[in-house]
């Protein structure tokens, strides 16, 4: 190992190394492709960083002047490429190595001028790196080794093209370093297209998988998820804990819940900047924050010291982010508990989750408020404020407390400071009540205020119990039925908590809008009257509308014989004389059916002419039937006396036809006779010209359409006729 770097070992404390560390830094993989796979809290950061450092300083012990980057650390999210730029840091300390990150959410012209400036390893995210290379900010040339950590968490985050651009970039005599967590199709695809022989590497430890890690399943009372999880803080009093949730919505409201119940608290999610992310990852390494509620960006890779505790407020999708989720605990060869909060109709994909992962988990019910309390005793007891001698400036005043103060008062007064300090257990309801809302029975005793809004000034549930809550000093659990009126509201309360309420609402009883609170002596009564104008109580099953007497008693049935399939039936009565249909028995035989003559030949069908009409005469025609022109010599048809010839008639709307060619076929050509639409059209009178048109001339030699005394005709395509 070479010298700089086993002294910076040697200085953050390392004794011996991990499997995978030792496995890495085998001296016949020193130029070797690598795929290494591990648990995770295995120690892979400072492996990939040891494996790498006999390619990037050869026989030197020292990096020279920085210019273009020698090696390419790319890693899924910011806050894991943070933690490598750290680790590598401290790594090559010693060595001079000038470590330069390029994560997104950072400012690119600052990256750009720290790259200008040279270094000697980039760490950086697959998105920004390309952003980098594209804008020709980054020189790739002199890459001698290119790690993907967490290359599976890579690809499920989508990052295969950008991972396949970067690697088609790089020289292509580096080495290419893969390590994570689970080696799936997608991981060894990507290593035998961008690797060269590359040696697997699988440590003992993977096939256990976090021994050191205590997993336990809560069946919890769906109502009840949030309350078990503070339940399992309060419990454990971890020094660090994360929450995992699936959406941004669930860190937003567990993180305002759990601020509220004076938990010191930080959000931990995409939404936020990479200041604010940096910052909340640092209140946990520094004690400032003791929960971290985060979604799973927070999954991969991030290392808390001090993190004893993970519970999952929501299942994860699939085993491995399960285990990644987990591994932040447990790390090193530190304890630690994974508590995965279980609601009854998520226990079979909880079961699935926990068989992918090959898991042994202890299912238990999640630690009730007297166990809360047991657990603070205990803690109190083994506190070593009891064994530290009084301090020189408080020794009068622990004289004066003894002499004022019984024993018993002082410890009630002790215990009573303690716990004020500690956010208070929750009251957990049974995780095999089939209901989801609590029985009206396990409310308690109760009081009855009335509030001067209702369903005429918008008033609703929702607004009216946050309202109170936030007004009077309560939680939801203080608060039972909220039945709104159209004038006013009634709202129930824990007796127990009715004397707090109307304490903080003061003696003017308003809330919110200037709204009067009005306690009241006894429960409202919250019948419901009959509905003005409705048609009263419906009457009894069995009896009339108008009468709600029983139906008569019409006597028993009388016996039927029973069914006997084989019995032959009764022939039905026959239908009485004088009806349309005639009597048929169903008893007797049918007669053999007329021959209708299907079976004769084709040919010896009858055929049926159509009878002809007398010469001279037409045969009717239908209404649909259009009328054919007459033919040539064809005597015309008399008109009707009063009734003028529909060729006389005055054209209401003008119809466009196109003139058919003539024929020139030298064919016959009918009459002028025969076509009265033609002879009609050829009079110029009655041809249908648009204003503004010219037209055929009229007789008088001017043409028609053309005002008298103008020369300018108008132009084609001007014309203000349209035709409907």
């Amino acid at each position: 190992m070479i010298q700089t770097i086993a002294d910076a070992l040697a200085t953050q404390g390392y004794d011996s190394l991990t499997p995978v560390q030792e496995a890495v830094t085998n001296p016949d993989l020193v130029e070797a492709d690598l795929l290494v796979s591990a648990q995770t809290g295995s120690g892979k950061t400072v492996a990939f960083g040891l494996a790498i450092a006999p390619t990037l300083l050869g026989d030197d012990e020292k990096f020279g002047h920085a210019g273009a980057p020698l090696a390419l650390i790319i890693a899924p999210t910011r806050e894991l490429a943070m933690q490598v730029s750290r680790e590598l840091t401290w790594l090559y300390g010693k060595a001079g190595a000038v470590v330069t990150t390029c994560v997104g959410g950072m400012d690119t012209r600052t990256e750009r001028r720290a790259l200008d400036r040279g270094a000697h390893i980039v760490v950086a995210t697959p998105g920004r790196l390309c952003d980098h290379i594209k804008r020709n900010n980054i020189n790739l040339s002199d890459i001698r080794a290119v790690v993907l950590d967490e290359a599976d968490e890579m690809l499920d985050l989508g990052f295969r093209e950008e991972l396949e651009f970067i690697l088609s970039e790089a020289p292509e005599e580096r080495r290419t370093l893969l390590f994570s967590a689970t080696v799936p199709a997608a991981i060894a695809k990507l290593a035998k297209s961008y690797q060269r022989d590359a040696q697997r590497v699988e440590t003992v430890g993977e096939k256990k998988q976090h021994a050191d890690i205590e997993y336990r399943a809560l069946n919890v009372h769906p109502r009840d998820t949030e309350n078990a999880i503070i339940n399992v803080l309060r419990y454990y009093e971890a020094k660090n804990a994360i929450v995992f949730c699936n959406t941004r919505a669930a860190v937003a409201r567990l993180t305002t819940r759990f601020t509220n119940r004076g938990f010191s608290v930080v959000a931990l999610s995409g939404e936020l900047t990479q200041s604010e992310r940096t910052n909340a990852l640092q209140a946990l390494r520094d004690g400032r924050a003791r929960v971290c509620i985060a979604t799973d960006v927070a999954a991969r890779g991030i290392d808390l010291p001090n993190l004893e505790l993970v519970v999952h407020a929501d299942l994860p999708s699939n085993s491995d982010t399960l285990l990644h989720r987990s591994g932040r605990t447990g790390r090193a060869g530190r304890k630690g508990v994974s508590a995965l909060i279980v609601p009854a109709k998520m226990r079979s994909k909880a079961n699935r989750l926990i068989g992918g992962a090959k898991l042994k988990v202890e299912w238990a019910n999640p630690p009730s408020a007297e166990e809360v309390n047991a657990e603070d005793e205990k803690r109190l007891l083994a506190d070593s404020a009891w064994s530290n001698p009084i301090p020189d400036d408080a020794a009068g005043f622990v004289a004066n407390l003894v002499d004022q103060f019984s024993p018993e008062q002082l410890a009630t007064a002790f215990v009573n400071l303690y716990r004020a300090r500690q956010s208070a257990p929750e009251q957990l309801a049974e995780p095999g009540t089939p209901a989801d809302e609590r029985p009206r029975g396990d409310f308690g005793p109760s009081v009855w205020f009335s509030i001067s809004i209702g369903r005429n000034d918008e008033a609703e549930p929702r607004t009216i119990l946050p309202m109170i809550c936030r007004m009077g000093d309560l939680t939801k659990d203080d608060v039972g039925a909220i039945r709104v009126q159209p004038s006013h509201t009634f709202v129930e309360i824990l007796a127990t908590s009715a004397d707090k309420f109307t304490t903080a609402l003061g003696p003017e009883m308003k809330v919110e809008d200037g709204a009067v609170v009005t306690k009241l002596d006894k429960a409202p009564d919250l019948s419901r009257g009959p509905k003005p104008g409705g048609r009263g109580p419906k009457p009894q099953r069995g009896g009339s509308r108008f009468d709600d007497n029983a139906r008569p008693d019409r006597g028993p049935r009388p016996d039927r014989a029973p069914y006997d399939p084989d019995a032959p039936r009764a022939p039905r009565k026959p239908r009485a004389a004088g009806t349309e249909e005639a009597s048929v028995s169903y008893d007797k035989p049918r007669g053999p059916r007329p021959d209708k003559g299907f079976d004769k030949p084709r040919g010896d069908k009858p055929k049926f002419d159509k009878p002809k009409a007398p010469k001279g005469e037409r045969p009717p025609k239908s209404h649909k039937t259009e009328r054919s022109p007459m033919k040539p010599g064809a005597a015309p048809k008399p008109k009707t006396a009063g009734k003028p010839d529909s060729s006389d008639k005055p054209k209401a709307k003008a119809v466009w036809k196109k003139d058919k060619p003539a024929d020139r076929s030298g064919g016959d050509s009918k009459p002028a006779g025969d076509k009265p639409f033609k002879a009609r059209a050829s009079d110029p009178s009655k041809r249908f010209v648009p204003p503004g048109k010219v037209g055929a001339k009229p007789k008088g030699g001017k043409p028609a359409g053309k005002p008298a005394g103008g020369d300018a005709s108008p132009k084609r395509g001007k014309s203000s006729f349209r035709p409907k």
